[in-house]
């Protein structure tokens, strides 16, 4: 076995430790040998830079299937050795990935944790605004009409332009199915019905949520990592009065008028198909939605917009509450907030869709 051995220069310190490494690398590639004897003989001065290097040269040795020995080491280069050498760790507990039932109560114990925290914060978030009524110092002048000019006033725009999109998708699909049987006036009944009780509030809310809620959790997530509310509760002023029950107020009066909005748009994109594919002039188009149109329709947009304004809001400021992290967990607060909130619109959309629709005689 052909073997290499390689004596150590006297001092072996961050001033000439590359140049050791480079001379002992240079050494092994022109003998390639099987085993290498670092002697230690002549060694006096060895640093943490030095010891480094030796610890570096061996592992990289040791890798190339190469024996590599350490010969006329006193305690001191032994010390010196093993104390800037990186030892493994080992772990006496296995570390697996959690199985099936471990995932599901894992998702059980975050969900009645968020649905905890959540009636917390319904709790805090209502008793303030009704305590904010009586207590002016708690209401910041201008602040709901400058949230309500943010949520409502600057997404007229794009509620109007899906609203639209959507009423003149549901006459043009139904159009196609009414005027073979000559029922081209129901296209009316139809984009009224659909648009007032159902597609418009919710439509609608997943804008907001999109659009406004991600603010709002963002917001406040950005003022958590950026320790705002800290100091907000140092100067003895609550986060929940002076943050979110104006942005609660202002979502409740915008969000049902957004909805009308909304409404009124998206009816006027299926006359515009009612009009011009199908015939069917102004008035009769104007008395059939008047005709069909109940007081149940509009109930039910204002009882779900209403709802809605709320889940956005509470699901915003509570992901924005409990946000962990930097910047990141800021991106991570506001896209959860958005995908629970249209999560919570929907189901609630249903729930009380069913609600109306079993005690549609009362209306």
């Amino acid at each position: 076995m052909k073997e290499l051995v390689l004596t150590l220069p006297k001092n072996i310190t961050f001033e000439n430790a590359s140049q050791v490494d480079a001379d002992l690398s240079r050494s092994v590639k022109s003998n390639k040998p099987r085993r290498v004897i670092l002697d230690f003989r002549n060694v006096s001065l060895l640093d943490s830079a030095g010891a480094a290097i030796v610890n570096s040269f061996s592992e990289r040795i040791k890798t190339q299937g190469i024996e590599i020995f350490k010969n006329n080491t006193t305690p001191e280069h032994e010390h010196t050795l093993n104390l800037f050498t990186v030892h493994p760790t080992t772990s006496e507990f296995e570390i697996r990935d959690p199985g099936a039932f471990e995932t599901l109560g894992e998702s059980v114990y975050t969900f009645y944790d968020f649905l905890k925290n959540g009636v917390f914060l319904l709790a805090d978030v209502f008793y303030w605004t009704i305590v904010a009524f009586f207590r002016k110092k708690l209401r910041r002048r201008g602040e709901v009409i400058h949230q309500s000019v943010l949520i409502g006033v600057n997404a007229l725009p794009i509620i109007a332009l899906i609203a639209f999109l959507i009423g003149f998708i549901l006459a043009l699909q139904s159009a196609v199915q009414l005027r073979q049987f000559g029922a081209n006036i129901y296209v009316a009944d139809l984009v009224a019905v659909a648009m007032v009780s159902e597609m418009g509030p919710l439509i609608t809310a997943i804008m907001v949520a999109g659009r406004s809620g991600s603010a709002i959790a963002a917001e406040i997530a950005s003022m958590v990592v950026s320790e705002e509310i800290d100091s907000l509760k140092v100067m003895g002023i609550d986060p929940i009065p002076y943050l979110i029950v104006p942005k609660l107020l202002a979502i409740i009066m915008t969000l049902p008028m957004l909805t009308l909005f909304a409404n009124i748009i998206g009816i006027i994109g299926g006359m515009v198909i009612g009009i011009t594919y199908l015939d069917i002039d102004i008035i009769p188009f104007y008395n059939a939605v008047v005709s069909v149109l109940r007081y149940k329709e509009f109930i039910t947009a204002f009882v779900k917009s209403l709802t809605f304004a709320v889940i956005i809001l509470l699901t915003g400021a509570h992901f924005g509450l409990r946000v962990k992290g930097g910047a990141e967990g800021v991106g991570r607060a506001t896209t959860a907030s958005v995908v629970f909130s249209i999560f919570l619109v929907i189901v609630a959309d249903s729930i009380i869709g069913l609600v109306f629709y079993f005690g549609g005689s009362t209306f």
